[in-house]
């Protein structure tokens, strides 16, 4: 999605450049992919993790800009969670990167009374993820907000919590897990985005999905984590369907979005979130 700042925003996030273009300078001596610099949290980068290898995009930032494509078809495109709990704690955090991207969908169409069975969720999953005493504080604050509709707190608290869960999985020395959270998140934001763009197509609405920077940073990603992960079946089928999407998603100089590219990308991200989903059967 082509998020673009507002003016105060971009005065703000310049007081930071020296600090992320020094680490993500690093980042690329080392082979890592530096992050989209609209997607990085300010004061997640600032007061916690730093830009390095362990730090995801922010789905909080994925979302920021959702608002100008409003009606969202939040149901329409809503994959059902398999009842069971996955074993595979890759598949756990994919998951939980849904369950955040449904909280701030709920938030933008004003579906608040969604939010408690949301928080439920992710109580679960964080316990499963080995996050579940910070997740459940996020969990308690979340359905507090909800009952008193405040939005904005809402969306704070969201994107608190997969702030927190990231810096538990660097505790527990499984901080590849945190691109995978993101990751999710990104596919259930798009994945919504794309079927609006189709169904009121303007070049200035498609816009908003031609990143190509985006599809090509989880291409990347997806190709450094553990061989354990990045070996598993789906979690392939997906770096694929991201090399995809950047193809699709680049347009040349002179070059418009189309409603026939944006259809290709509404059918990419529905399969990218029929495959995130599979656990690799």
């Amino acid at each position: 999605m082509r998020f673009k700042h507002s003016a105060i925003v971009c005065m703000s996030f310049s007081l930071f450049l020296p600090t992320i273009s020094v680490a993500q300078e690093e980042g690329e001596n080392n082979g890592a992919k530096p992050i989209p610099a609209d997607l990085i949290d300010d004061p997640h980068v600032r007061e916690e993790l730093g830009i390095n290898e362990f730090t995801a995009p922010s789905i909080k930032l994925i979302f920021e800009d959702l608002s100008q494509l409003t009606p969202l078809p939040a149901k329409e495109t809503r994959p059902k969670l398999p009842e069971k709990m996955p074993l595979d704690r890759s598949d756990l955090a994919i998951e939980i990167g849904f369950l955040i991207a449904e909280g701030f969908l709920a938030v933008e169409n004003n579906t608040l009374d969604d939010i408690e069975g949301i928080a439920k969720d992710l109580s679960r999953y964080g316990k499963a993820l080995g996050a579940g005493e910070r997740v459940n504080r996020h969990a308690a604050r979340l359905l507090d907000h909800a009952k008193k509709r405040e939005s904005e707190k809402l969306k704070e608290e969201l994107a608190a919590t997969q702030k927190d869960v990231e810096i538990e999985l660097v505790q527990l020395r499984d901080a590849d897990l945190a691109h995978l959270i993101s990751l999710g998140g990104w596919i259930r934001a798009l994945s919504c985005a794309a079927l609006a763009v189709d169904r009121d197509f303007t070049e200035e609405r498609a816009n908003q999905v031609f990143r190509e920077d985006v599809a090509d940073y989880y291409e990347v990603i997806l190709g450094q984590l553990d061989p354990r992960v990045s070996k598993r079946k789906h979690i392939q089928e997906l770096r694929k369907l991201c090399s995809g999407l950047k193809t699709t998603m680049t347009l040349a100089a002179d070059q418009e979005p189309t409603e026939a590219k944006v259809k290709e990308i509404k059918e990419k991200s529905a399969l990218m979130s029929k495959v995130a989903l599979s656990r690799g059967e």
